[in-house]
């Protein structure tokens, strides 16, 4: 099943929703502000997704640049960090069996599903 990994408040991530809902196919929604993934689950998402911690990371976001920023930070310090801080993570994330991508711009959505 295809799952969005989604934050309403984001446009980018409803436009991705837009595309999942015309798409017809079914899909699960995760809200992964509140059901935020633990560290190994976001350890093998970013694995599917074939990045680098640091290419999953929002890095405008208020808390990167005043915490994060500048510093030499491991891969597992980075992915401790948006397990932490969950809105560091770029969205959305869509995943379909073996193939994930992250929705930006959300068309790259319609190249897995």
């Amino acid at each position: 099943m295809i799952k969005i990994y989604h934050n309403n408040r984001c446009s980018k991530s409803r436009c991705g929703l837009e595309i999942l809902e015309k798409s017809g196919k079914e899909f699960e929604i995760i809200k992964y502000l509140e059901e935020v993934p633990n560290h190994d689950e976001l350890k093998n998402l970013i694995k599917l997704l074939g990045i680098k911690p640091i290419e999953l990371v929002r890095k405008n976001e208020t808390i990167w640049k005043e915490s994060f920023k500048n510093k030499s930070l491991s891969d597992e310090e980075i992915i401790t960090a948006m397990v932490e801080n969950p809105k560091l993570i770029e969205r959305p994330i869509i995943i379909n069996g073996k193939k994930a991508t992250i929705g930006r711009p959300p068309e790259k959505i319609l190249d897995i599903i």
